[in-house]
C-alpha cells in the first residue's frame, strides 16, 4: 500500500535517512509512525532464542511496512531492519490515523490491502502444512510476490537464499533446492544468476 508522497508531507510527515543494519523499528516496540520506503530495502526479521534470524520478507521503494499494528494497541512483532541506505518516510501515528478518517477512499484502500495480507497468510500457513514440499515453498512464494504489484509469471524475484526457504518451511536444504530445480523443469520458476523468478 502506498499512499502518495504529497499527501503524507501535508499532514505532517518527515523524510528519515537509514543506514544498512540500522533499525526502523524493533521487535517489542509500540508503534508510533507509519513507514513509507522512498528509496532502498528494508527486511522485516525477528530471531530466535537461539539468535536464528527469520526473514519474513525484503521490502523495496515504494512499500510500507508495519501498518497493520498501528489499528490495535499491540507491540510490533518483527524488526524492520535497513538492509541498504534507505530514505523512509515517516509519519505519526495519530495524523496517520486522522487522515484515514478524513479521506474514506484512503481508508478502504488500507482495508482492501491488509485483508490481502491477511488473506496470503492464511494461504501460506495451509500451505506450509501440506506433506508437499513443492506446495509449501509455492505458498511461501505466493505470499512473498503478494507484497508486489506485478502478478505476471517471472516478474518477482525471491529474496531468500536456498537454506532461508527451507527454514521458512520447515524443509531440509536438500529437498528445497531438488524441489525448486524440479519446479524450474515445470515452468513454474526460472533461474537467473542463482536467483529464482516467480
Amino acid at each position: 500500500m502506498v499512499i502518495d508522497e504529497n499527501i503524507l508531507y501535508s499532514v505532517g510527515a518527515e523524510i528519515r535517512i537509514y543506514k544498512p543494519s540500522e533499525y526502523l523499528f524493533t521487535e517489542g516496540e509500540r508503534p508510533n509512525y507509519y513507514y513509507q520506503i522512498v528509496t532502498g530495502e528494508v527486511k522485516l526479521n525477528n530471531y530466535n532464542e537461539d539468535g536464528k534470524e527469520f526473514i519474513q520478507n525484503i521490502l523495496s521503494a515504494g512499500q510500507s511496512c508495519g501498518e497493520s499494528v498501528l489499528f490495535i494497541d499491540r507491540p510490533f512483532p518483527m524488526n524492520a531492519e535497513a538492509l541498504t541506505e534507505c530514505s523512509v518516510i515517516r509519519l505519526h501515528k495519530d495524523a496517520f490515523l486522522e487522515l484515514l478518517n478524513e479521506t474514506p477512499k484512503l481508508y478502504r484502500e488500507i482495508s482492501s490491502f491488509l485483508s490481502q495480507r491477511l488473506y496470503y497468510k492464511f494461504i501460506m500457513m495451509q500451505n506450509i502444512s501440506s506433506p508437499n514440499p513443492a506446495i509449501r515453498l509455492r505458498g511461501l512464494m505466493d505470499y512473498l510476490k503478494s507484497f508486489h504489484h506485478d502478478e505476471s509469471p517471472y516478474s518477482y524475484t525471491i529474496p531468500l537464499t536456498r537454506q532461508q526457504m527451507a527454514n521458512h518451511t520447515g524443509l531440509c536444504v536438500e529437498t528445497a533446492i531438488r524441489t525448486i530445480k524440479h519446479m524450474e523443469r515445470e515452468n513454474i520458476v526460472k533461474i537467473r544468476d542463482r536467483k529464482i523468478l516467480y
